[in-house]
């Protein structure tokens, strides 16, 4: 893709020399090979490989790190475009046992830096109703050790305590766990350090019908993300069956974290409505996105990850995409031609 770049020139000029035309033209052409070249920045999926539910952060070194559901390893970039394998293994065996006492699956994990202190949230799964959410905190750069458990299905009897998303609200420093899938997606306060839920705290339903509601799963919601632009909250979540092209990526906002969210048309979350941002129909290449990650901002542009179904490998396999995600307007996020690309 490329854009045309006139030269403009006053009527009134009769007497332009060599230097100013070449100066012109090596302009354009310095603007078009910057365009061409940030098209083509992004060749998705950026990690091919069977990599769902995307968490990505930046360390200290500069350096982005991401890690996926079951995270025996971690990949990496200096640029957010291009991912190699590390040798890093972020969890040591002991935690790994701790872990296996309480589940035989887990996905979904969410890295987040709360109170100066990196920790990763993870889904601990056994059934709908015995699900569980882990916190680990980081040791070493990387490294993450297990803490406990800090949200347990058979004590709330919340369907699917599954795919944590933490954040903390910088205007009063509370610190909120988002999660949930088929039992609708809740909200509880944690304490300052991330470690524990706060004592007195509820749950509060936030978004999406339970799927006793919604069989198709068309308003059931999942894997959310929290992300702050210029005023609001927008809660990015998953609906659809993630095996098909159904799977879908949609977003709410709302002005506080923990206000109510409402689609495009003034919609509640809570009651299943939501406005599309990544989608897909039954034929298309890659299909089924979802599970998004972070939103980052680099060179002026914003970049979302998430997953997505990729016809040329195996239906199992989920690699991770990055495309350029924009605002219009009235702030809504939409991506080109509403479709992983």
């Amino acid at each position: 893709m490329s854009k045309k770049f006139p030269i403009f020139v006053e009527k009134s000029t009769l007497n332009i020399s060599k230097q100013g035309i070449m100066k012109n033209i090596c302009t354009c052409l310095l603007l078009f090979v910057s365009t061409v070249i940030l098209a083509e920045e992004i060749k998705n999926p950026v990690w091919p490989y069977n990599w769902p539910d995307p968490t990505v952060w930046q360390a200290n070194d500069g350096n982005y790190y991401c890690l996926a559901t079951n995270p025996r390893r971690m990949i990496s970039s200096s640029d957010l475009f291009h991912w190699q394998m590390t040798d890093i293994s972020p969890i040591d065996e002991d935690s790994w046992e701790k872990m296996r006492a309480v589940s035989r699956h887990f996905w979904a994990p969410d890295v987040a830096m709360v109170n100066g202190q990196r920790l990763l949230y993870i889904t601990l799964y056994n059934s709908a109703e015995d699900s569980n959410i882990g916190v680990l905190k980081e040791i070493t750069p990387g490294h993450f050790q297990f803490h406990g458990i800090i949200a347990r299905g058979k004590e709330n009897k919340i369907e699917d305590t599954i795919d944590p998303e933490v954040v903390t609200d910088p205007k009063t420093g509370k610190v909120w766990l988002f999660f949930g899938s088929v039992g609708g997606i809740h909200r509880i306060e944690l304490n300052a350090d991330g470690l524990s839920i706060k004592k007195g705290a509820k749950y509060k339903h936030v978004a999406g019908l339970t799927v006793h509601q919604n069989h198709s799963r068309s308003k059931v919601f999942e894997g959310c993300y929290l992300h702050y632009r210029e005023g609001y909250w927008y809660m990015f979540v998953s609906s659809g069956f993630y095996g098909d092209h159904t799977y879908k990526l949609q977003v709410g906002r709302s002005r506080k974290l923990t206000g109510e969210f409402l689609s495009r048309d003034g919609k509640k979350l809570t009651k299943g409505f939501a406005t599309p941002v990544i989608q897909s129909e039954e034929g298309d290449f890659f299909y089924g996105p979802g599970h998004c990650g972070e939103i980052f901002t680099k060179d002026g542009r914003d970049y979302i990850f998430y997953h997505c179904h990729n016809r040329g490998i195996r239906q199992s396999h989920r690699p991770t995409m990055l495309q350029e995600i924009m605002w219009d307007s009235e702030g809504w996020p939409y991506v080109k031609d509403g479709k992983p690309q």
